[in-house]
């Protein structure tokens, strides 16, 4: 080279105008067409790409797509993720998922909340499609200089396109060496070659005959949407005082004695408490206890039976108090850093003012009369569903006005009450237009009815959805339900694994005791990122109204139900401190905040479930998460059985784990700690687990060095 003659000289003087993507020829109207080269069945796809997928801020999601071209040259993709101004975000380049299947992906992450974008570009790779063919011909001394000359001219348009301060000197080298007849042709090949090369042409490759998949759309939410951990109270029984004998009138908790309760479900680690209605409840048909059809006068009846001459959807049941008081209850939540979740059931007692007011928005029969709701085998005598096809412009309105209501005094979710009841549609004009103007308010979608429903639920906006998770009890069951929602799906729907609710007391609570409780609570909170607890479980409530049935005995839903925490505190008995450990360690590992994230391992024993999940540890700043970097990887084994200690070897898929377990790929061990105990092992890709009945092991990776421990 010339003295005096750099980098930027070279290029400005030999390299011509970089290659661009040429407009595509105008075709017939109405005619299909793939790119030049083909981008399909790009994923996550909702509704054909109708309908947005959904993340939430700083969760981590893959984008595939099937790339291929015609012969033999080379293609390459990558993402293009746009924010909500339209900005593309990083360079975030694909790789072949499996050799030969012409399925490509990459991982992005959204920074931001709003409507975001993104879509596949591929592209020919002429750098990609030389190396191959020099890889083999200048070895075997066929074509060598024409091939190494075709190499220089490449590698100089790709110059072009790579920014000075990202090493366009480094490819420009690569041309001169390549060039350079005077050194020997393995030496040129290596020199294009070079680690710096590659480094600079994968910021900034040489890309020809771009072709980009439509856009499909993306909604980003807040995190809460993904990660939080649900206690469902009562607030009439928090306080409430009932005579055993029956010789004086019960007392009703209030939202001021109820509050009081704050702190303890607070110090149990939860993030959302979650309030059934607390509307005034009607008279007409009022249920007594145990859903009785006659109530006697001091009978308090169902939250769920909603309306009375005191008011309806926008009121506070006087015997709980009033809004201030209702304020004064949110206040102090936020003061605990609870988030305050309102049960909006779009239903009415017979004494609703809305019977009066808008009677078109009933069904009315030949009689006159009004059927009550019916979901068989059970019936809803004190409550009147809705007709939507008669005024539902009206309907909209009135519940999006009821919903900004409750918006104004502190709720920014709302767990929705049989939605699959109620037009699909109905709640997507709903959804979009709160929204629309509150971007942060959350719904969840009750909904235990048909896969289709819940899932289109889930499609048109609702951000969590109930799952099947309550009668889903068994390994396999556990397993196929927990990869379905973890996998596809989790591009629309988020589950909350509630549990228990005031409805469902499945059998396996009924007759599996304590350790069934402790199971189903460790499977819920390490499962899935969010989770859900209603009264009562940490005192593992089990008795039903009648054998075969899923209803508790003395429902809270009929009647007053006031629990003794402090005794049970003291007793020992309460399931409080798993609780609170099952979510502190919630909030310190990342990798137990996603969901997409679930991978399940092979255990030689039907009643013994194992599964792991693995994250990039985030930013310090993000909310509930670790700082530092590296990856948090846990693996957790539960024993299914509630009444029998089991015993397995468990075969661990160690690819799935990150880079902690190196030496167990190596045929050695690595260190475990669990989380449950603090106790700490040594594991590899096969190892032994005795567990007692309903027992669980929750472990963190750690490397090898850093903790001791014995083998398990």
């Amino acid at each position: 080279m010339p003295a005096g003659t750099d980098a930027t000289e070279r290029s400005a003087r030999r390299a011509p105008a970089r290659k661009r993507t040429a407009s595509p020829a105008s075709r017939p109207p109405g005619q299909d067409t793939v790119g030049r080269i083909p981008v399909l069945d790009v994923r996550p796809l909702v509704d054909c790409g109708r309908l947005p997928a959904r993340a939430v801020v700083g969760e981590t999601f893959t984008v595939t797509a099937t790339v291929f071209r015609e012969g033999h040259d080379a293609v390459s993709a990558n993402v293009v993720l746009r924010d909500p101004r339209g900005r593309p975000g990083p360079w975030t380049p694909m790789r072949e998922l499996a050799p030969g299947t012409d399925r490509w992906g990459a991982e992005v992450t959204p920074t931001r909340e709003g409507r975001w974008t993104y879509a596949v570009e591929a592209w020919s790779d002429p750098v990609a499609t030389w190396r191959h063919t020099a890889g083999i011909k200048v070895p075997a001394g066929i074509d060598v200089e024409l091939v190494l000359a075709e190499g220089a001219e490449i590698h100089e348009r790709a110059a072009a396109g790579v920014p000075k301060k990202h090493g366009r000197a480094a490819v420009l080298d690569a041309v001169d060496a390549l060039r350079d007849t005077g050194r020997p042709p393995s030496a040129r090949l290596a020199a294009a070659l070079a680690p710096q090369v590659d480094e600079a042409l994968a910021r900034h490759p040489l890309r020809e005959l771009v072709s980009s998949s439509a856009p499909l759309p993306l909604r980003v939410e807040r995190r809460r949407a993904l990660f939080g951990s649900w206690y469902e109270m009562f607030p009439r029984s928090e306080g409430a005082v009932v005579d055993p004998a029956g010789q004086h009138p019960p007392v009703s908790g209030t939202l001021r004695t109820a509050a009081e309760r704050l702190p303890a479900v607070a110090a149990m680690g939860f993030d959302v408490v979650y309030l059934p209605p607390i509307h005034p409840v009607g008279r007409t048909f009022r249920k007594g206890p145990n859903n009785s059809l006659s109530a006697g006068p001091h009978d308090v009846g169902s939250p769920w039976a909603i309306g009375s001459p005191d008011g309806g959807h926008d009121a506070v049941a006087p015997e709980l108090g009033t809004i201030e008081d209702f304020d004064r209850f949110v206040a102090r939540a936020a003061e605990l850093r609870l988030e305050v979740a309102l049960d909006f059931a779009l239903q009415c007692s017979p004494d609703h003012p809305w019977v009066t007011e808008h009677p078109e928005w009933f069904h009315r029969r030949p009689d006159g009369s009004i059927a009550h709701a019916e979901n068989p085998p059970k019936k809803y005598q004190d409550i009147y569903p809705i007709d939507f096809d008669r005024d539902m412009d009206g309907l909209v309105k009135e519940t999006c006005r009821i919903l900004r209501f409750w918006t104004g005094h502190g709720v920014r979710i709302f767990r929705v009450d049989n939605p699959h009841t109620k037009p699909v549609v109905f709640w997507q004009r709903v959804i979009a237009d709160v929204n629309g103007t509150d971007p942060d308010v959350i719904f969840l979608a009750e909904a235990f009815t048909r896969p289709a429903m819940m899932h289109t639920l889930a499609k048109i906006g609702f951000q969590q959805s109930y799952t099947y998770f309550t009668w889903r009890n068994t390994k396999d069951e556990l397993t196929e339900y927990l990869t379905e929602l973890s996998g596809e799906a989790a591009g629309w729907m988020r589950p909350n694994l509630f549990v228990n609710t005031p409805d469902i007391l499945h059998a396996y609570l009924q007759h599996g005791g304590r350790p069934a409780f402790e199971a189903r609570a460790v499977l819920a909170a390490t499962l899935s990122p969010t989770w859900g607890v209603y009264a009562g479980f940490e005192l593992c409530e089990n008795t039903p109204v009648r054998e075969g049935s899923e209803e508790y005995l003395d429902s809270e839903k009929y009647q007053l139900r006031p629990r003794d925490w402090a005794a049970a505190e003291a007793s020992g008995n309460s399931l409080a401190p798993l609780i609170t450990r099952l979510n502190r360690l919630r909030r310190r590992h990342p990798a137990l905040q996603e969901l997409r994230n679930l991978r399940f391992h092979h255990a030689d024993n039907d009643a013994v479930i194992v599964y792991s999940k693995r994250s990039r540890i985030p930013d310090p700043d993000g909310e509930g998460t670790t700082s530092g970097t590296g990856t948090d990887t846990v693996v957790v084994v539960v024993n299914l059985d509630p009444h029998h200690t089991r015993e397995a070897t468990v075969s661990l898929n160690l690819a799935e784990l990150g880079p902690a377990p190196e030496q167990g790929r190596a045929g050695g061990s690595f260190a475990v700690r669990d989380e449950l105990t603090g106790e700490t092992y040594h594991w590899g890709r096969q190892n032994y687990v005795r567990l007692g009945p309903g027992r669980s092991h929750v472990l963190s990776l750690r490397p090898s060095s850093s903790i001791g421990g014995s083998p398990n």
